[in-house]
């Protein structure tokens, strides 16, 4: 039998309140448990005592045992120090775009580099030649009269 520590739902509508257990991974959410190991009032300030509390001992014990935590429940115990928070990831593989949404992206990201590299040429040529002296047209000598 696999067991699982795990948030229960408890309160009101809107009014959330869990018991951390230790249940039978089949089991329903609210369902039967073998254990109780604590509480969480995710309402009150974290800083409170009342927010969390767990029974250290028993929860070392099942996670000896080799119970498996619930994401939730592991980020409750890192902040008790019981165990390692569990590692977060920004998006999630599931909605990474595709090979071809990628090779697009990326070849837009190469096009964009290349204008803004060509934009700065272009800015970098039109300083140098505001920075030479212009030179003056020499004056055209005026044509003389020709004699006949």
């Amino acid at each position: 039998m696999s067991v699982r520590i795990r948030l229960a739902r408890g309160g009101a509508k809107k009014r959330p309140v869990h018991k951390i257990v230790v249940a039978d991974k089949r089991c329903r959410r609210d369902g039967r448990y073998i254990e109780e190991l604590g509480f969480y009032n995710p309402l009150l300030p974290k800083d409170s005592k009342d927010a969390l509390r767990v029974n250290v001992e028993a929860a070392k014990k099942w996670m000896a045992q080799g119970a498996e935590i619930t994401e939730r429940v592991q980020k409750l115990f890192a902040l008790l120090g019981l165990c390692e928070k569990p590692a977060v990831r920004e998006t999630p593989k599931k909605s990474a775009p595709k090979a071809k949404a990628q090779e697009r992206m990326k070849a837009e990201a190469e096009a964009k580099a290349a204008a803004e590299e060509a934009a700065k040429a272009e800015a970098e040529a039109a300083k140098a030649a505001a920075e030479q002296p212009a030179e003056q047209p020499a004056e055209a000598p005026a044509e003389e009269p020709k004699a006949e």
